[in-house]
């Protein structure tokens, strides 16, 4: 028994002995705002981007109202976006223009936020093999183009603006072309009504994005499915009008509908008009 109670309190104390081990001094204890932000965007430099959100978020704890601490959190902002973590740099935006939406850096909290949506469900496989933008994740594309749009709405001014509005057109050229692929989908399982529907979409909600014509091609095949012969002539004659040279055209008014897969149909589709 006395034997035991030794071993007892031994046990104990191996259990706890990280908690017993000193703390490791913290080596910016006594460092000034200034030496803060020039750690950090040392760190960012170097693409430390863990250690320099680090250095910026104890800058924003120790010194809250001085320049720096402004700084700091739009730098954090950045800092996430480059350390791909997406929720924690949007909200950092967001804490950046709801505490100073008069700053004038606030347009590139906006800029980092569409930034952010954009490259939102990218992983390092598309890095390697990139994916087709518009197969991913709507959602994403959506809150992206808003976010640019709000910043070419509020800040016409903008260094930022001319890039913003060319992305707005790639981000909305790639969501019509998503509905395509939508359409494609319901239409290799037999579901005519839906295809004709989102191609639809397409036509009043995308006008002057090369989808449109792609979709009216989809219009006119899935309203030849299901035999309702005036709508499908309606889409084929506005094909007609406003692209007389689409390569389907030929197929289409004679009634064809050649079935060339997923990825060769798309092509004919999205890929023909000359």
């Amino acid at each position: 028994m006395r034997l035991s109670s030794y071993f007892v309190p031994l046990a104990l104390l191996l259990a706890s002995g990280c908690s017993v081990l000193p703390e490791e001094p913290d080596q910016t204890k006594d460092w000034s705002a200034s030496q803060l932000y020039a750690a950090a965007k040392e760190e960012m430099s170097d693409k430390n981007y863990e250690k320099a959100i680090e250095y910026f978020e104890k800058l924003e704890a120790r010194y809250p109202f001085g320049r720096y601490a402004q700084q700091a959190q739009l730098e954090i902002a950045y800092a996430y976006y480059k350390y791909e973590e997406p929720d924690n740099a949007i909200a950092a935006a967001n804490r950046f223009i709801k505490v100073y939406p008069r700053h004038p850096n606030v347009d590139y909290a906006w800029y980092l936020k569409g930034l952010t949506n954009s490259n939102r469900g990218k992983s390092m496989i598309d890095k390697v093999l990139p994916q087709d933008p518009s197969e991913r994740d709507l959602t994403s594309m959506r809150d992206a183009y808003d976010d640019f749009y709000e910043l070419t709405r509020r800040y016409p001014n903008s260094k930022y603006y001319l890039d913003s509005a060319q992305r707005m057109v790639h981000l909305r050229n790639n969501m019509a072309q998503y509905e395509l692929h939508v359409a494609d989908y319901y239409m290799r399982r037999g579901a005519y009504i839906a295809a004709a529907n989102r191609a639809e979409y397409v036509v009043e909600n995308y006008q002057r994005t090369p989808a449109v014509p792609g979709a009216l091609v989809y219009m006119v095949r899935a309203y030849n499915r299901l035999g309702v012969e005036d709508l499908s002539g309606d889409a084929l004659r506005v094909l007609e009008l406003n692209y007389p040279d689409h390569a389907a055209l030929p197929a289409l008014r004679e009634g064809k509908d050649p079935e060339r897969g997923k990825v060769g149909l798309m092509s004919w589709i999205l890929g023909s008009q000359r």
